[in-house]
C-alpha cells in the first residue's frame, strides 16, 4: 500500500477503539500526557507494521499488543525515571469545578488509582488495565502480553494484591491520622 491508503486504513480500523485505546495509554502512564504521547508513539509503530496485520477482525487485540510493545520500549529506555517522583498533569482535562460538584471527588479518587497503578510492575499494571478496564479475555491479554494463561493469572493476582496492600496502607495511615485529631476533640469536649 502506498503511505495514504496505508494510513486511511489504519485510521478507518482504530476509529471504533480510539478513545478506549488512549484511556489505557494514560493509565499505563504516570500523566496524561505521557499517555497521549505512548498512544501517538504506538500509532506510528502501527502505521508502520501494517502490512504485518493479517486480518482486520483482528485489529484490536494486534494494535493493543503494539502498544504493550510500545510501552514497554519506553519504559526499558527510561528506566531511571520510575524512580523520579512526576507531578500529575492533566493537560487539557477539564478541572473538577467545572464538572459538577462530584466531580472534585471523582478527580480525587482517579489520581489515586493512577497513583496506586503506577506503583505496580508493568507487566502488572498491564494485565490489569487490558482485563479490568479493557474488558479483554484472559486469552486475550495472554495474546497482548505474549505470555501464557497462567503468567497472566498470575500477573492479575499479584496486582490486585499489591493494589489492596496499597489500599490498605492508605486507610492505616488515614486512621492514624485521625486519631490524635479524634483525642484532642475529646480532651476538649470532655
Amino acid at each position: 500500500l502506498v503511505p495514504e491508503e496505508r494510513a486511511a486504513r489504519l485510521f478507518a480500523l482504530l476509529r471504533p477503539l480510539h478513545d478506549s485505546a488512549r484511556r489505557m495509554a494514560r493509565c499505563l502512564c504516570q500523566s496524561w500526557a505521557d499517555g497521549d504521547d505512548l498512544f501517538q508513539e504506538a500509532v506510528l509503530r502501527a502505521l508502520d507494521r501494517l502490512d504485518d496485520l493479517r486480518e482486520e477482525a483482528r485489529f484490536r487485540p494486534w494494535f493493543y499488543a503494539v502498544l504493550l510493545s510500545v510501552h514497554r520500549a519506553r519504559a526499558r529506555r527510561h528506566f531511571w525515571r520510575r524512580f523520579l517522583p512526576l507531578p500529575p498533569h492533566h493537560g487539557d482535562a477539564p478541572r473538577p469545578a467545572d464538572l459538577g460538584p462530584d466531580a472534585e471527588d471523582v478527580a480525587g479518587r482517579a489520581a489515586r488509582v493512577a497513583q496506586a497503578l503506577a506503583r505496580l510492575p508493568a507487566a502488572q499494571r498491564e494485565a490489569l488495565v487490558l482485563f479490568e478496564c479493557e474488558g479483554f479475555t484472559l486469552e486475550e491479554v495472554a495474546a497482548a502480553q505474549e505470555a501464557s494463561l497462567s503468567a497472566v493469572k498470575t500477573r492479575l493476582m499479584r496486582g490486585r494484591a499489591r493494589l489492596r496492600e496499597h489500599y490498605q496502607g492508605l486507610l492505616v495511615a488515614e486512621e492514624g491520622a485521625l486519631q490524635p485529631a479524634l483525642a484532642t476533640r475529646e480532651t476538649r469536649n470532655g
